[in-house]
C-alpha cells in the first residue's frame, strides 16, 4: 500500500581575485569535493527485498551506467547484474512474487514513455511487456496472490488515458481489465480487482468513484477543491469494508482516516497538526497500516499496530538519521531500513525481526564517509503576511564552526528553489546543497505556499500565486538571510528545477535588483504555451492547473498567465542567466527554454543556454548532470566568486552550448562554439 501519488585533485580558481580571496579570507576552506562525488551514479540504491527473503536487489553501476543487481541476501557482496542498459541507466525496479522475476522501466532519452520490461532471473533473459511506441506504462499492482501476473497502466488506446492490463510476466500474456473513461487514476487490490477509480472536476475538486460492475460506476464521495491536493484513497484493509484514505475535509492537515464503504462512518487514525500525513507502513499481506509519517521540518513516525512498536522503538535508535522501511519479505521477517544523513551517504540495514537486530549493508555512495560535509539546518521563517515557511539551510562548513547555523560573517547565497510547485523540501542528504556549500556559498531551500506537506491551507495560499506570493516567499527568507547575516547582501543568487527554473526566470524578469544571477534548469518561460502544450495523458487534469495556476481556455485566465509569464518581461533581465534544458522534456518543452533565449538575444541581453538532446525534465545521464554543473559552477563562480573544480572532459556528456558560450569561463574547446568537435 502507498500514498496516491496523483501523478536526482589540483583546485583551479577561474573566478581570479575576486569573492573567492574574501572567501579565505575568513577561514581555511576544508577540501574541495570532487563533482563526481557527488554527482555521479550512486554505489547502490533503490534496494529491495525478494518476497521470500532470499535475495537482494539493488541498482549499481555497469560501466558507468546503473543496472539491478542480485544477490543472496546473506551474501550481498556476491551480487551480479541482471539487467544491460549500456546507456541511460535504470532508475527504478521491482520484484514479481515468483521471486524469479525482476520489472523495470525504462524511456527513451528522457521522454518519459515508459515501457515495462521483466527479467528472468533464470534464463536471464529480458522481455518488453508493453512493446508499443509513444506509449507511456505505469505498474499498477503487484500481488503475492497472483504471483505470474502485474497490473499495468498503458495509454495505448488513447493517449489521454491508462486503461488498466492484467499481464502475466512469464508469458508476455496481457488482457485489458478496465477501459479508462476519464479517470486519472484508479485504486486496486491484492486481488487485482479494481475497487475506486479518481477524476478532477470543472472547478479544481475530484470525484472519488466506485466500481458497481464491469463497466459501471457510483459516485462515492466528493472532494471540494480546497481539498483536493491533500485528499486522496490509499487502500483497503483486509475485509475490503473500509477504506483507508488521507484526508483534509473538516481539518487543515490531511490525517489518515478508515471509512466504511457501506454505511459511510469515517474515523480519523493519526493526524498531525503541523503536517500532512505524508507516508504509511503497511504489512505487506494483510493491508493494515502499521504506522504513519508526516513531516514538518523533520520526519515523524507515529506507530498505530501494537505488533511493530518494539521493532520502530530498536530502528530509532540504530543511527541519528531520519529512517524508512524500504522493503518488507512477505512474511514479515526481514526489513531493509534507510537512514538519510545530513552529513553523510545513506545508510542501508538489513533488519532482523526475530532477533531485533540491525545489520548495517552499505551507503549508498561509499566516497561520501571520507569527505568533510555540512550540516543541513531546519529554519521556519514568517512570511510577511504572517505564513511559517519552512526552509533549510547549509553553510560552509569553515564558514560556521560552532555549528549553530549562523556563519562568521556573511556568505555569497543561493536560493535553491524545488519544483513542482506541488512537492517539497526535506531534511537530509542533498547532494546540490553539499556542493554549493562546499563551494563557498551558504544555501538555502524554500519550501514557499503551495508546497505540499503543511496543510490545504498552506497549499491553496498558493492558488493563483505563481510570480505573485509564491515569489514574495522567496524574497522574504533571502530578506531574513541578509538581515540575519546569513547571505552578502550584494552576491545572491537563484536556481532551480522546473517551477524552480520558472522561479529563476521570475527573478531575474520580475525583480531584477534582487538577484545577482540566476540558474534556470527545465523552467517554462510562458505559462499558457506550457499548458497548451502538456502531455496528453495530463488532460484529465487540465482542470486541476486551470483552478489552481490559471485557465488558458478563458480570456481572463490567458490574461492573468501572459501576466505571470517571464517571457514576457524578458526585456527587464539585466543579470546574467544560465538555462539548462532537455530536448526530449515532455512536461516543459524546449520550446520553453528557446522562446525566452531568442526573446532575449532580440534585445542584446546575455544568456548562456546548454541544451541535451539525449535528456528529457532534468538530467539523468550522470555524464550529463556532471557536465552541466560544470558549467553551472563557473558561472556562479564568475558572478558570486566561489571555488572551481575545473571542467575538463565532457567527452561522456552530448552537452551543446547553442547560446552564451562566452560567458562561462574556462570551457573546454569543443564547446565554446555551440556544439561538440570532439
Amino acid at each position: 500500500m502507498k500514498a496516491w501519488t496523483g501523478w536526482l585533485m589540483g583546485v583551479a580558481l577561474l573566478a581570479g581575485m575576486t569573492g573567492s580571496a574574501r572567501i579565505a579570507a575568513a577561514a581555511t576552506p576544508d577540501k574541495l569535493i570532487h563533482r563526481d562525488v557527488l554527482f555521479g551514479n550512486p554505489d547502490r540504491a533503490d534496494v529491495q527485498l525478494s518476497p521470500d527473503g532470499k535475495h537482494l536487489s539493488f541498482l549499481r553501476s555497469v560501466n558507468g551506467v546503473l543496472n539491478v543487481w542480485v544477490g543472496r541476501t546473506d551474501d550481498p557482496s556476491k551480487a551480479e547484474p541482471v539487467t544491460h542498459d549500456d546507456y541511460r541507466g535504470i532508475r527504478t525496479h521491482f520484484w514479481a512474487h515468483t521471486n524469479e522475476h525482476i520489472l523495470y522501466i525504462q524511456d527513451k532519452g528522457g521522454d518519459e514513455n515508459w515501457h515495462l520490461y521483466v527479467v528472468d532471473l533464470r534464463s536471464k533473459k529480458t522481455r518488453d511487456l508493453t512493446p508499443y511506441d509513444g506509449v507511456q506504462a505505469r505498474i499498477q499492482q503487484v500481488s503475492g496472490k497472483h504471483p505470474d501476473e502485474v497490473l499495468v497502466a498503458v495509454n495505448n488506446r488513447d493517449p489521454r488515458l491508462h486503461d488498466i492490463h492484467r499481464v502475466n510476466v512469464v508469458t508476455g500474456h496481457s488482457k485489458l481489465v478496465q477501459q479508462n473513461d476519464g479517470f486519472v487514476e484508479y485504486l486496486t487490490d491484492d486481488d487485482m480487482k479494481v475497487y475506486f477509480a479518481v477524476k478532477f472536476t470543472k472547478d479544481g475538486g475530484s470525484e472519488i468513484h466506485r466500481a458497481t460492475g464491469a463497466d459501471s460506476w457510483s459516485l462515492f464521495a466528493t472532494v471540494p477543491h480546497a481539498d483536493s491536493l491533500t485528499t486522496s484513497p490509499i487502500g483497503l484493509d483486509e475485509s475490503r469494508k473500509n477504506l483507508y484514505m488521507l484526508d483534509s475535509r473538516g481539518r487543515n492537515t490531511a490525517a489518515l482516516t478508515l471509512l466504511n464503504i457501506e454505511s459511510g462512518e469515517s474515523k480519523v487514525l493519526a493526524a498531525d497538526p503541523k503536517a500532512d500525513i505524508a507516508g504509511v507502513i503497511a504489512h505487506p499481506t494483510k493491508n493494515i497500516v502499521q504506522a504513519v509519517q508526516s513531516t514538518y521540518t523533520r520526519r515523524r513516525w507515529q506507530v498505530l499496530d501494537r505488533s511493530i512498536a518494539d521493532d520502530m522503538q530498536v530502528l530509532r535508535a540504530v543511527a541519528d538519521g531520519d529512517f524508512n522501511i524500504n522493503s518488507r519479505t512477505d512474511d514479515d521477517r526481514t526489513w531493509i531500513v534507510a537512514y538519510a544523513m545530513d552529513t553523510g551517504p545513506v545508510r542501508y540495514y538489513l533488519y532482523d525481526r526475530t532477533t531485533k537486530a540491525a545489520r548495517f549493508l552499505f551507503t549508498n555512495r561509499e566516497q561520501l564517509e571520507h569527505v568533510k560535509l555540512a550540516k543541513m539546518h531546519p529554519q521556519v521563517i514568517k512570511s510577511r503576511d504572517g505564513l511559517n515557511i519552512v526552509c533549510y539551510c547549509t553553510l560552509p562548513a569553515w564558514s560556521d564552526p560552532d555549528g549553530d547555523g549562523r556563519p562568521d560573517e556573511p556568505q555569497p547565497m543561493v536560493l535553491f528553489v524545488h519544483g513542482g510547485p506541488w512537492a517539497r523540501d526535506h531534511w537530509g542528504y542533498h547532494p546540490y546543497h553539499q556542493w554549493l556549500a562546499n563551494r563557498g556559498y551558504a544555501v538555502i531551500s524554500v519550501n514557499y505556499r503551495g508546497s505540499t506537506g503543511f496543510g490545504k491551507e498552506f497549499v491553496n495560499a498558493g492558488n493563483s500565486e505563481w510570480a505573485g506570493k509564491m515569489h514574495d516567499d522567496l524574497l522574504d527568507v533571502v530578506a531574513w538571510a541578509k538581515k540575519n547575516g546569513v547571505a552578502d547582501s550584494d552576491r545572491v543568487a537563484i536556481m532551480g528545477g522546473s517551477y524552480g527554473g520558472y522561479a529563476t526566470l521570475v527573478g531575474l524578469a520580475f525583480t531584477p535588483d534582487v538577484f545577482t544571477c540566476g540558474v534556470d534548469i527545465v523552467g517554462p518561460s510562458n505559462l499558457v504555451t506550457l499548458i497548451e502544450a502538456i502531455p496528453p495523458y495530463w488532460e484529465p487534469m487540465l482542470d486541476l492547473f486551470a483552478a489552481r495556476v490559471g485557465d488558458p481556455r478563458t480570456p481572463e485566465g490567458r490574461a492573468h498567465l501572459m501576466a505571470r509569464s517571464p517571457l514576457t518581461r524578458a526585456d527587464r533581465i539585466r543579470k546574467p542567466l544560465l538555462i539548462g534544458q532537455g530536448a526530449n522534456d515532455p512536461r516543459v518543452k524546449q520550446a520553453e527554454s528557446d522562446q525566452i533565449v531568442t526573446a532575449m538575444q532580440a534585445k542584446d541581453i546575455p544568456v548562456t543556454y546548454v541544451l541535451f538532446p539525449d535528456e528529457g525534465h532534468g538530467f539523468a545521464r550522470p555524464e550529463n548532470k556532471l557536465a552541466f554543473n560544470g558549467v553551472a559552477e563557473a558561472f556562479l563562480a564568475k558572478h558570486l566568486g566561489g571555488r572551481v573544480e575545473p571542467l575538463e572532459d565532457t567527452s561522456g556528456s552530448t552537452i551543446t552550448i547553442p547560446a552564451g558560450s562566452d560567458g562561462i569561463p574556462g570551457l573546454p574547446r569543443s564547446l565554446r562554439d555551440g556544439g561538440r568537435t570532439d
